[in-house]
């Protein structure tokens, strides 16, 4: 099975927690993150302040934020094909992300 390699050009926050991503191949989706800002990864996301601190990677060329979070290029991508599957998984994160930390 092929993995198309995709790249994040360019996005835009239309609403909270809401990007326009745009990619190399002129196409872009807009990504409603917040029903997948769940666990310890993705949980600290929520903080607004956090969240707005996003940037494009200049290596993998996909949204990263300062903790570490990021996506798979290719899962933004087809967000619309792939969205439900990623908020059903989110349901099995913990919502609090301090209930996932480990001492």
């Amino acid at each position: 099975m092929e993995h198309p390699i995709h790249r994040v050009t360019s996005f835009d926050a239309i609403a909270p927690y809401t990007l326009r991503v745009e990619f190399d191949d002129q196409t872009q989706q807009d990504i409603d993150f917040l029903p997948v800002l769940r666990g310890e990864l993705y949980g600290p996301l929520r903080d607004k302040a956090l969240f707005s601190q996003v940037c494009i990677d200049p290596e993998v060329h996909t949204l990263v934020w300062p903790n570490g979070a990021d996506f798979d290029p290719a899962v933004l991508h087809d967000w619309d094909k792939r969205s439900e599957a990623m908020i059903e998984m989110a349901r099995n994160w913990s919502l609090d992300p301090s209930l996932t930390t480990s001492a």
